[in-house]
């Protein structure tokens, strides 16, 4: 892992995004979405660029919700641990999502 925590402004719902400041910043906490921009995290050299929509959360005992991500470019299935700072109303209503979809 490279440790890449730059804030950037999101490009799914504009809002700003400011650095986490323990560990690489690589979604929006508003939205919860992500650019599949990583190979390894916060290297920034992959070169699809696509959208990694949240598609599913994932609650692990070690690392808590995992975001469950797939690239709207490539269908590449990403996960990613939640931040602390990250929307808990999002990821309420993404595991809902995900959960009526199952159905």
């Amino acid at each position: 892992m490279i440790k890449n925590d730059n804030g950037f402004v999101c490009r799914h719902c504009g809002k700003e995004v400011f650095p986490l400041k323990y560990t690489s910043r690589d979604h929006c906490p508003h939205c919860l979405y992500s650019i599949h921009i990583d190979n390894i995290p916060g290297d920034r050299a992959n070169t699809c660029l696509g959208d990694l929509v949240p598609v599913a959360i994932e609650n692990d005992s070690k690392k808590g919700y995992v975001i469950v991500y797939k690239c709207n470019k490539c269908g590449m299935l990403k996960r990613n641990k939640s931040a602390d700072d990250d929307d808990f109303e999002k990821i309420l209503q993404v595991s809902k999502n995900y959960a009526n979809w199952q159905k």
